[in-house]
């Protein structure tokens, strides 16, 4: 809403959408955001996901690691295939990491997605990706987002969008 404490949402969503690499079923997939605010929400939000330094999970600090298998990976770079064949606006992230060491692993970048349009049956909003992919969606009227919230089935994996 516009009378949101950006200074500790965009924190939480940051954490929420990008630590284990999206691999927990509390991950944040969604995120609905008042009009009078999406835009400086989505700025701070950019700028944490550049400070992201991808490594070994079983090093302290490190909030970004690998995807667990080649077949999370294939999932990742379907949904970012999906989300450009569907133009959604891809405002960071949507690709793999192509630097050494980190380009013999299966390390992709964090992505914030905003999709066209916002429908509950459509896959972008309603199938679990387990991959640090976080779309966005802006609202006029609360009620519009509890609606689509609402008409998201909720599934295994989607407890914490």
């Amino acid at each position: 809403m516009a009378d949101a404490d950006l200074s500790l949402a965009v924190p939480a969503v940051f954490f929420g959408a990008v630590g284990t690499a999206g691999q927990r079923c509390t991950s944040t997939r969604r995120v609905y955001l008042h009009r009078d605010i999406a835009s400086e929400f989505l700025e701070r939000l950019q700028r944490l996901y550049t400070t992201v330094k991808p490594g070994d999970p079983l090093v302290e600090g490190t909030l970004l690691g690998p995807l667990h298998s080649s077949a999370a990976l294939k999932t990742y770079s379907d949904t970012i295939k999906h989300l450009r064949l569907i133009e959604a606006e891809v405002l960071i992230g949507g690709d793999r990491y192509t630097e050494a060491p980190l380009d013999a692993g299966n390390f992709v970048q964090p992505t914030i997605a905003i999709p066209k349009s916002v429908d509950p049956k459509e896959q972008i909003w309603s199938t679990e990706t387990f991959a640090p992919i976080l779309n966005a969606a802006i609202f006029d009227d609360l009620d519009e987002a509890i609606s689509w919230n609402n008409a998201v089935p909720q599934v295994k994996g989607l407890c914490g969008s």
